[in-house]
């Protein structure tokens, strides 16, 4: 069952090359998947020498291979890669097909790399002026024009072989907190969520998303008693209203809005039994400490062992959709693939409006 549960974590690594101790707890407890930051990066080529080596240590499928690639003040690969503008500029041009050949541009790069995994679309209605962590990495103010531009991301990904993310559910464009360092509280009924931060979302999983993300956000007309990564009714807004039926994951467990309230393990697993099919942590340490944790509760009998077992087939199936085909990088065609002419082209025309 260790197997199983490791599915269920994305795990961060400190640099650019994996430590032993990396090594040994991804292979050994058959960790689902590792999350790329820029002190993962130095350039293209050692990044696709890098994620090769953390597929080698696979044991069945392969592992995601996750990162933030929005574009703008969220793109964690930049010397070597195109530099992509942020969504709102691109939403702009009013030209979803625009958007849909920035997506593909973006999704091919990474994959080249190894990528197979972006944390992305952003779903967030930029309703807020003063919401800084949103910002500029929405698609605008308005259900209408995200919806357009999110669709366009999610087919630019798919046709690309990425997958992709819908973020950050109930919604988190109408916050002031930044939940990196506070958790964010969401003063708006059920009904006012159903009629615009829903939208999006909901056309993402029309659009067939892979995974949706849930936020760190505490909306009392969802549970007044829970933020919603440890609320079994937010979570099943996205399955029952959604009918989403693939993957749900956590946002970032480190951030503040959490661990600032609870230990990491607690954490893992209120999550987990909440509803979260897959938790994610920018640092190994955390993870390791969260997985060792739920790991004892499973063997204590503290987890429900057929709701681990669904959240392991729902990880598979996206495994053996867009992985069992997995060979790796040939680190020599990298450079042809990343930052070319004909992709700044493309990135030009949003510059040129």
């Amino acid at each position: 069952m260790n197997n199983i549960l490791g599915q269920l974590f994305i795990t961060g690594i400190s640099g650019t090359q994996l430590t032993t101790e990396e090594e040994s707890f991804i292979q050994k407890e058959n960790i689902g998947g590792v999350i790329l930051f820029k002190q993962n990066y130095e350039s293209p080529a050692q990044l696709a020498e890098l994620i090769n080596n953390i597929q080698s240590l696979r044991d069945n499928y392969p592992l995601f291979i996750a990162t933030d690639h929005e574009g703008g003040r969220v793109q964690r690969f930049r010397e070597g890669f195109t530099i992509i503008p942020p969504m709102l500029d691109v939403a702009k041009t009013a030209s979803p097909k625009l958007c849909f050949e920035i997506s593909q541009l973006m999704s091919n790069e990474i994959l080249s790399c190894g990528v197979n995994l972006n944390l992305g679309p952003v779903c967030d209605i930029f309703t807020n002026p003063k919401n800084t962590v949103i910002g500029d990495r929405a698609f605008g103010d308005n259900a209408d024009d995200v919806t357009k531009f999110v669709s366009a991301i999610i087919r630019g990904q798919q046709t690309s072989g990425i997958m992709s993310c819908a973020k950050h559910f109930p919604g988190h464009g109408d916050t002031l907190e930044d939940s990196h360092f506070k958790l964010p509280v969401v003063n708006k009924s059920l009904e006012e969520l159903r009629e615009n931060e829903f939208i999006p979302f909901v056309k993402a999983v029309k659009a067939r998303v892979d995974f949706v993300m849930m936020a760190h956000l505490k909306v009392d007309a969802i549970d007044p008693e829970n933020i919603c990564t440890f609320s079994k009714k937010a979570y099943e807004l996205i399955r029952e209203e959604l009918r989403f039926k693939k993957v749900i994951i956590s946002d970032d467990m480190e951030m503040k809005a959490i661990s600032d309230e609870i230990t990491i393990g607690e954490a893992a697993l209120k999550a987990l039994s909440a509803g979260a099919d897959v938790i994610e942590y920018r640092s190994f340490e955390a993870c390791r400490e969260a997985y060792d944790y739920v790991k004892q509760a499973f063997e204590a009998g503290d987890i429900d062992k057929v709701d681990i077992s669904q959240k392991y087939e729902r990880v598979l199936e996206l495994k053996k959709k867009y992985l069992s085909n997995y060979s790796p990088t040939y680190i020599p065609d990298v450079a042809g693939k990343v930052g070319t002419k004909e992709n700044l082209s493309i990135v030009e025309q949003v510059n040129q409006g």
